[in-house]
C-alpha cells in the first residue's frame, strides 16, 4: 500500500508561526500488521536548505564558519558552532543558495559546485531537507572577508583548516554539527582535501 494511502490526517493545528512554523498533527496510520493507529506529532517546518563544503585541492584546506547558535547553547554547547556554509532556500534553488551563502558567510566565490546528496537531518519532527554540495576553490576565489549579514543577526568567523585538521576537530568534539561532519567525511572518503 502506498504511504499516501496509509495516512489520514485528522487535525493540524498551528502552535507557533514566527521564523518557522510549529504544528501539532493528529493522524491515523495504517500499520504493517493491518491495524489503524491514531498518533499525534509535533512538526517543525522551517523550509529546505542547502550546504556546501568548499575545498582547496592544492593546499588541502576547507572553508568553514564559526557562529553562535542559541539552540545549541541552550542545550549546553557553550562554544560557537563550527559549520559548513549553509542557508535556507528562500525561494531560490539549492545551488543559488550555496553560492549566495558562500559569498555572504565565507567571502568566497564558488566555481563548479557539485551536488553530492540530500538528507533529512531530523525526520522525526523537522520537515527540512538539505541539499549537500562540494566545490573546489583557491585563494584567488576569496573575494571578501565574509562574516554574514548583520541584519540577519550573523556574526561569523571564517576558518580555513586543512581537511585533516577539521576531522581532528570532529574527533575532539569541537565540530558537532551533523551536516558539517557528513561533508567532511565525504571529502575524506573522496580524497577532496589534497
Amino acid at each position: 500500500m502506498p504511504m499516501k494511502d496509509r495516512i489520514r490526517v485528522r487535525e493540524e493545528r498551528i502552535l507557533s508561526k514566527g521564523w518557522s512554523t510549529l504544528s501539532t498533527v493528529t493522524f491515523d496510520y495504517h500499520r504493517r500488521d493491518g491495524d489503524w493507529q491514531t498518533l499525534t506529532r509535533e512538526v517543525y517546518d522551517r523550509g529546505h536548505g542547502a550546504v556546501i563544503l568548499p575545498y582547496d585541492p592544492a593546499r588541502g584546506t576547507v572553508l568553514l564558519v564559526s557562529q553562535f547558535r542559541y539552540a545549541a547553547y541552550a542545550a549546553g554547547h557553550t562554544a560557537p558552532m563550527i559549520e559548513a556554509v549553509a542557508g535556507l532556500l528562500d525561494h531560490t534553488s539549492p545551488e543559488e543558495t550555496i553560492r549566495r551563502e558562500a559569498e555572504e558567510e565565507a567571502g568566497c566565490r564558488i566555481g563548479a559546485a557539485r551536488k553530492v546528496f540530500e538528507s533529512y537531518m531530523s525526520p522525526g519532527s523537522v520537515t527540512e531537507r538539505l541539499t549537500f554540495f562540494v566545490a573546489p576553490y583557491s585563494a584567488a576565489d576569496r573575494i571578501g572577508a565574509g562574516g554574514g549579514l548583520v541584519e540577519e543577526g550573523e556574526d561569523i568567523e571564517v576558518l580555513e583548516p586543512t581537511l585533516d585538521e577539521a576531522l581532528a576537530m570532529v574527533a575532539d568534539g569541537r565540530i558537532v554539527d551533523a551536516k558539517t561532519i557528513m561533508l567532511l567525511q565525504y571529502a575524506k572518503l573522496n580524497h577532496l582535501g589534497g
